[in-house]
């Protein structure tokens, strides 16, 4: 029985230091920028291995350097409150949690394997392509909550919209906007108009597919509906934290 005690004490001893090894790290970020992701990583391991050279293309851009057409166009298509809530957005993930029970109840046999869909915000994406791995289970939703929860107490929303925007996937080895932006367009994020953000902002749901052809067979999104919506739609979003006003006195 002793020897149990102790597994569980080891055992909420590491998962202690894990979420203090995130803390600071993530505090760090408040003055420097990440050089790089797990899943940039992940990435970059599976397109060149032990090669020397890389294909796989970064540029980190200031938060001021980018253009608020992408801006909006990218909340119309993530996560067009962001400025206004916590970091998870409870009846988004409730709505997915439903969809997926009733997608496994439709598979036969208990060892249903149905990728878990998200519901996610921006700063919940931000989180797991910080940290962890691309594995779909509840035991890595619940570590990407807890680094969201680190994430949004440490960091301002803007630091957070700032880091995401810089280390998203757009394409096969393309990372952040300022390659996108030079990938797609041959401009500087600053740059990018109205329908050039649309167009990237509409890729985010799989950015694979919108960069190579030969990935098309792999999404079944209508990338120019897609983009006509967020179109529509950049007009009524805020780009930054609504401001409180002082209540009245009685």
């Amino acid at each position: 029985m002793r020897w149990i005690v102790y597994l569980v004490k080891c055992l909420l001893a590491g998962f202690v230091l894990m979420q203090a090894y995130f803390a600071i790290q993530i505090s760090l970020w408040t003055t420097i920028d990440p050089q790089s992701t797990a899943f940039q990583r992940a990435e970059r391991w599976r397109l060149c291995a032990w090669q020397w050279t890389c294909s796989a293309q970064s540029h980190w851009t200031p938060y001021d350097k980018i253009s608020n057409n992408l801006k909006r166009a990218v909340l119309v298509s993530e996560d067009d409150i962001f400025f206004q809530h916590k970091g998870v957005r409870v009846e988004d993930m409730q709505k997915a949690w439903e969809k997926n029970q009733q997608q496994n109840q439709q598979k036969s046999g208990p060892k249903s394997k149905t990728p878990l869909r998200g519901g996610s915000t921006i700063t919940q994406q931000l989180a797991k392509n910080l940290f962890l791995s691309s594995e779909q289970s509840y035991l890595r939703k619940g570590q990407e909550l807890i680094i969201t929860g680190l994430l949004e107490l440490i960091l301002t929303k803007q630091r957070l919209f700032e880091m995401y925007l810089n280390s998203v996937e757009w394409g096969e080895g393309v990372f952040g906007i300022g390659a996108a932006a030079r990938h797609y367009y041959g401009v500087n994020p600053a740059n990018l108009d109205r329908e050039q953000s649309a167009a990237l902002a509409s890729a985010l749901p799989a950015p694979k597919c919108f960069d190579k052809q030969q990935h098309y067979y792999c999404g079944s999104i209508n990338y120019a509906a897609r983009q006509d919506f967020i179109l529509e739609n950049m007009g009524r979003v805020a780009l930054q934290p609504p401001v409180l006003q002082p209540k009245k006195a009685k």
